[in-house]
């Protein structure tokens, strides 16, 4: 098991390891597995990378991300009206994502996304197709899955479809569904599993959501 120390020196080379970002720009601090990051950075795209790069790292059990993004050039100057046409806009041209469905909301360059959509990778692909917008500060997803299949999930496919995964031990997580929400419990060794066991149950027909009660532990 990792110490504190060790933990923190591995997350901070995860960050040095990424060209985007400046280590100096971004501290960490960690207690027990969870991660705290703070600092400013002068792009949504930097924050979101910094929280990714802590994710990877064997150890962390959880991510506490108090980054904030501060523009610097002229994009700092950038209105939530010129923002909010930009989002238009690349919502329209993401082919994930139906026409006239996500409504978005700006203010002081934080987006905000509403509307119901049948699968969570169009979930997905709305917030991606906006988070390297330049202006944006931050990003709240409130899109809802709402499936329009009928049928029951299949808890033994998603069972199947985790035990394919390379990078998952699917001895150790528990399917329960009820309805349309599956819910998955039992430890995994990495942020980055606990994830990815997320994003498999998430595929699986029918879903409109997923309660992921996976730990993160070491073994």
């Amino acid at each position: 098991m990792k110490t504190n120390e060790n933990l923190q020196k591995d997350i901070q080379d995860a960050i040095k390891w990424e060209p985007l970002l400046h280590a100096a720009e971004i501290g960490v601090t960690v207690k027990d597995g969870v991660v705290t990051l703070t600092g400013t950075v002068d792009n949504y795209l930097k924050k979101n990378e910094a929280e990714t790069a802590a994710k990877s790292v064997k150890g962390v059990k959880a991510v506490v991300e108090k980054i904030e993004v501060q523009y610097t050039s002229s994009w700092s100057k950038k209105t939530d009206t010129d923002i909010a046409n930009e989002v238009v806009s690349a919502l329209r041209w993401s082919w994930n994502v139906p026409n006239d469905v996500v409504k978005a909301k700006i203010e002081n360059g934080w987006i905000t996304l509403d509307g119901d959509l049948t699968w969570n990778y169009q979930r997905e692909a709305a917030r991606n197709a906006v988070k390297n917008l330049e202006g944006v500060k931050g990003i709240t997803n409130n899109i809802k899955i709402k499936s329009d299949n009928t049928d029951s999930i299949e808890k033994e496919a998603i069972e199947k479809a985790l035990s394919r995964n390379w990078s998952i031990n699917n001895d150790n997580i528990e399917v329960k569904v009820k309805a349309n929400e599956v819910t998955l419990k039992g430890e995994v060794s990495s942020y980055y599993q606990k994830d990815e066991a997320e994003r498999i149950a998430w595929n699986a027909p029918g879903v409109c959501s997923v309660n992921n009660q996976i730990s993160v532990g070491f073994f």
